[in-house]
């Protein structure tokens, strides 16, 4: 489990095939690796991924097709700058949202603009995963957690104040017509699994009826 919060950028070093997969190295100067080991998760680009080896200030990763197909990952090439993430520990500060590092789908920055001293984006995610946004949401974009000012059918409009724009890739890498990783809020999919239960009840026995309704959830802020 991750926040969004990025804790440093890492640079591709390496993209080998391996046996129709992928062995994904990246290498970083400012992240701590004295406590990564074997078997950790780094959210890399917001997609989760295993730390298979250890190197001086980098690590390899594999990356499944499935992966593959359901990323920007294929969008990399060595030299390419990344946002990086440890998985978070119980004592750690909350500083952005519930990030899960499962890439809903690929979005495609549609609008980037200088906007004072922010940068305003416009980004076309999958229709599909509209509905799980919000105007002053929470989002996940190439695994920044960030807040959205207006959702107009299926644009995300954001603005990147100066801070995120420097230790993030996004003033290195993101320009109009950019793929970027999406994952949507996951607080979001959960309520559509309950709202989903509470109207066709469970098929193997009969359940209580839920109190969580549309209209509830729209009273009380969850829905615009």
């Amino acid at each position: 489990m991750f926040t969004g919060i990025i804790e440093s950028v890492g640079k591709v070093t390496s993209m080998q095939p391996t046996g129709g997969d992928i062995r994904l190295t990246i290498a970083s100067d400012d992240l701590d690796f004295s406590d990564v080991k074997l078997g950790d998760s780094i959210a890399s680009n917001g997609i989760c991924l295993t730390v298979v080896e250890i190197g001086d200030k980098s690590y390899s990763v594999d990356v499944s097709r499935e992966t593959i197909a359901r990323t920007a990952l294929e969008e990399l090439k060595a030299g390419h700058i990344v946002n990086l993430e440890k998985a978070m520990l119980p004592t750690t500060r909350f500083g952005g949202h519930i990030v899960a590092g499962h890439v809903d789908g690929v979005g495609r920055v549609s609008k980037l603009q200088q906007d004072a001293r922010s940068i305003y984006i416009e980004i076309e995610i999958p229709k599909e995963l509209a509905h799980y946004t919000a105007t002053k949401g929470s989002i996940t974009v190439d695994g920044i957690s960030l807040t959205t000012n207006l959702v107009r059918d299926n644009i995300v409009c954001l603005n990147i104040i100066p801070h995120t724009a420097k230790v993030t890739n996004i003033a290195k890498h993101w320009l109009v017509g950019s793929k970027v990783n999406i994952e949507v809020d996951i607080v979001a999919r959960y309520l559509e699994r309950l709202l989903n239960k509470s109207q066709t009840g469970s098929m193997n026995a009969p359940s209580p009826q839920s109190q969580i309704t549309e209209d509830f959830l729209a009273d009380n802020g969850f829905m615009k």
